[in-house]
């Protein structure tokens, strides 16, 4: 079976089973459970969900926004036909200083590539964007908020920090973009990608979303065999990535399935 089809719906349909019923600042109640993980080895496979479609290529334009352009301009995603933010745009046209930004204003992205070339066995090497001081400055706190790097040998290891996680919308865009992070971080630092952790603090499904996950549990045993990767091996600068040199082969996947973000 597909290991990131197996390991996700392993969880969804323990939080339908087995979670917390609760209210929370959106107004919509979820149902949700603590410290959820998945970990995938992936020199093997390719997280990405395939019992239901999971628009990689949106996703990928958010991490190259997030990591390579280091933006919080939610007009440069909208210029790209991704709207994934425009719910949390102010009115300068930004998110404030979240995501991108911290990234940027700590050059994050250039300290993580240098010390893993340079000191690999250093056990700081972190990224994060839990900024305690600027936090009333952002329009949305970090889901996705840090990630811890470990070399072993000639592999690159990740491990996701993610404080909240709406399993149905948000948790297989994360899932698979960060996945490509490790591919492209390793890339430009010599390495092969390793294994990827991913942590949920607090991983629900919001009430409204509940017939939709049903429908994908029906479809577990209708999987498809996990796609391949292939990112352009001539890129040898992380600033130099495009949407372009990013890509999935042979994805198959079962239809999408509507549900609704809760702001």
């Amino acid at each position: 079976m597909n290991n990131a089809d197996k390991q996700y719906l392993n969880i969804a349909e323990s939080i339908l089973n087995n979670g917390y019923y609760g209210q929370n600042r959106t107004g919509v109640a979820t149902y949700k459970l603590p410290h959820q993980i998945m970990q995938f080895d992936l020199s093997k496979e390719f997280p990405i969900l395939t019992t239901k479609f999971v628009a990689f290529k949106t996703a990928v334009k958010e991490l190259l926004w997030i990591y390579r352009d280091q933006s919080n301009d939610v007009r440069k995603l909208q210029q790209q036909n991704v709207h994934i933010w425009d719910e949390w745009m102010t009115e300068d046209g930004t998110i404030g200083k979240a995501y991108g930004y911290q990234i940027a204003k700590f050059k994050q992205v250039d300290k993580l590539i240098n010390t893993i070339k340079t000191d690999p066995q250093n056990r700081r090497m972190i990224m994060s964007m839990w900024n305690i001081e600027d936090l009333p400055d952002m329009a949305l706190q970090p889901c996705c908020y840090q990630t811890l790097w470990d070399v072993q040998g000639d592999k690159l290891n990740c491990m996701l920090v993610q404080r909240s996680g709406d399993i149905p919308l948000g948790v297989p865009f994360n899932m698979c973009q960060y996945a490509v992070l490790v591919h492209l971080i390793a890339q430009v630092t010599g390495l092969k990608p390793g294994l990827f952790t991913h942590v949920i603090n607090n991983a629900h499904i919001y009430v409204n979303q509940i017939e939709g996950v049903k429908l994908q549990l029906t479809r577990r045993n209708q999987v498809y065999d996990a796609p391949k990767l292939w990112v352009n091996p001539e890129i040898k600068n992380f600033y130099n990535f495009t949407i372009d040199d990013i890509r999935l082969i042979n994805y198959k996947h079962h239809p999408k399935i509507s549900m609704e973000v809760a702001v």
